[in-house]
């Protein structure tokens, strides 16, 4: 398993090819302006790309999702409770969003500074949800883990709700795929609309602190990190 690394220019969102040894490949997360390269590289390594999965919808993860699906001619994988997000990228992330022809939010402003038209958003149109709905009143809190069935790759989609209702880790091989649920040294914030302190702190006690110290934690910002080396240093998860 190999896994290749795309920085988008608008917040520094990572977008990750997950390479399977037969050469299947699954894209995790799809920030703005990574879709060139991440065809380049699937394209010279010869490549058979399988899905865009996201581990939530904010659109710095998700800006991308519509050409790369398209692009790639995969299906994009989203937890049923973030799906909404991808209709209205800005109007669901509060006070970083703003509106698209508002130049003064600062979601508008980094995509401007990285050449992105703010009005050019186009959400996926072959989207595969999992999970229970936002509708749905007599959902649990957290659903049951989800094993996406992607030929080539047992990856398996753990709901992980706190930093939004959706947030979801995508796991395999000893890796972990955490969106902005985790990050080195640090957890995602809670104050954006969707996300909640106290299912955050839930999240970090029931489902990432259990994780195997040995799990590699590949995060949706910044450095890589390991199980072992959060639970001992990072402040959200060293005293579980």
């Amino acid at each position: 398993m190999d896994v290749l690394t795309v920085i988008s220019a608008v917040f520094g969102a990572r977008s990750s090819v997950l390479v399977a040894d037969d050469g299947a490949c699954v894209v995790v997360d799809a920030g703005a302006l990574v879709a060139d390269a991440v065809v380049a590289a699937v394209g010279e390594r010869g490549l058979h790309p399988r899905a865009v999965v996201l581990t939530h919808g904010h659109v710095d993860h998700t800006w991308g999702a519509a050409e790369l699906s398209r692009r790639l001619e995969v299906p994009v994988h989203v937890h049923a409770r973030d799906a909404y997000r991808l209709a209205d990228p800005f109007g669901t992330l509060g006070v970083l969003g703003g509106a698209p022809h508002d130049p003064s939010g600062p979601l508008a402003q980094a995509l401007a500074a990285a050449g992105v038209d703010p009005s050019s958003y186009t959400p996926p149109q072959d989207v595969r949800t999992f999970g229970t709905s936002r509708a749905d009143e007599s959902a649990p809190e957290r659903d049951d883990d989800v094993a996406l069935g992607l030929e080539g790759f047992d990856l398996v989609a753990r709901h992980a709700p706190g930093h939004t209702e959706g947030s979801t880790l995508y796991l395999t091989e000893g890796l972990a795929f955490t969106g902005d649920v985790l990050f080195a040294g640090t957890v995602g914030r809670t104050d954006l609309p969707g996300g909640d302190p106290q299912v955050m702190e839930r999240t970090l006690r029931e489902v990432v602190a259990r994780l195997d110290p040995a799990t590699h934690v590949v995060p949706g910002h910044g450095p890589t990190s390991v199980i072992a080396q959060e639970l001992a240093t990072n402040p959200f998860l060293a005293h579980r």
